[in-house]
């Protein structure tokens, strides 16, 4: 069984599902960071990708920590502290360095609960659209733990420090709505429109010239941890490049000859 499938439409759009509904897609464990990893690298690297949704099986979006191979060395933990460390590193801490890296936008579809560090995966994601069955929590206290995937550094990042320290120090959930109302989500919609409202979002995006939606990904990601000066130094490297791209004056030329632009991703 492939733990993460991956299809690519015509459209450009790539649908990533992560297929472990025995855990609720659990994904703490190797084998699952390796797949999720793997999958995500390879669609980035393909220029035909625009888009990518990312949803799970089942009844859960990512319950997280594997609880079953979470107890004494079991999982990420070892004996010796030193190797649990280690073990964090070179395993789930990989996830948030990857996905910082992406130029391709994801989507996350949140089809159910995101536990832990599978809320944290949402976060990681650009654009969070949740069912209306989805639920989000910061739990890493209510089993003992810390986040130890990023999520300290993420969960502020979106909501706040104030809302980010609720839910991290109670660990309580919150649900689609709430999720909306504090930035976590951008959206609620029933749970049978969830996958169609992601594609709805992706078509929108996968509609603009790829070299620009890619440097846009890229500059409103720095934004976020650099100073005013060197964004503004990225955005005029970045603006030259547009500019001299075919997509750039292709959609010059359909505005001033009142046409739909084609673009070519070149």
């Amino acid at each position: 069984m492939s733990l993460v499938l991956s299809e690519l439409g015509s459209d450009g759009i790539a649908t990533l599902t992560l297929n472990d509904p025995a855990s609720r897609n659990a994904i703490s464990d190797l084998p699952m960071i390796e797949a999720l990893i793997s999958a995500v690298l390879a669609l980035d690297a393909n220029p035909a990708v625009r888009v990518i949704i990312l949803t799970g099986a089942g009844t859960a979006f990512s319950s997280g920590g594997n609880i079953k191979t979470m107890g004494e060395n079991g999982g990420l933990n070892d004996s010796l502290p030193a190797r649990t460390r280690q073990n964090y590193k070179r395993g789930i801490q990989r996830i948030p360095l990857v996905f910082e890296a992406l130029e391709t936008p994801v989507i996350a579809a949140v089809n159910g609960p995101a536990i832990g560090a599978g809320c944290d995966l949402t976060l990681m994601c650009d654009i969070r659209i949740a069912g209306k069955s989805a639920k989000f929590a910061e739990s890493f206290v209510k089993v003992g733990i810390v986040p130890g995937d990023g999520g300290a550094w993420l969960l502020p990042r979106v909501v706040g420090f104030s809302k980010a320290c609720e839910m991290a120090l109670t660990g309580d959930m919150v649900d689609a709505e709430e999720a909306v109302k504090i930035g976590l989500a951008s959206r609620v919609v029933p749970d049978d429109e969830l996958i169609d409202a992601a594609r709805d979002v992706a078509a929108r995006i996968a509609a603009n010239p790829t070299h620009a939606v890619r440097m846009t990904k890229r500059l409103l990601r720095q934004a976020s941890h650099q100073r005013l000066d060197t964004i503004l130094d990225m955005s005029a490297a970045m603006q030259a490049l547009a500019h001299a791209t075919d997509d750039h004056r292709e959609a010059i030329s359909a505005m001033l000859q009142k046409r739909p632009p084609t673009y070519t991703g070149s």
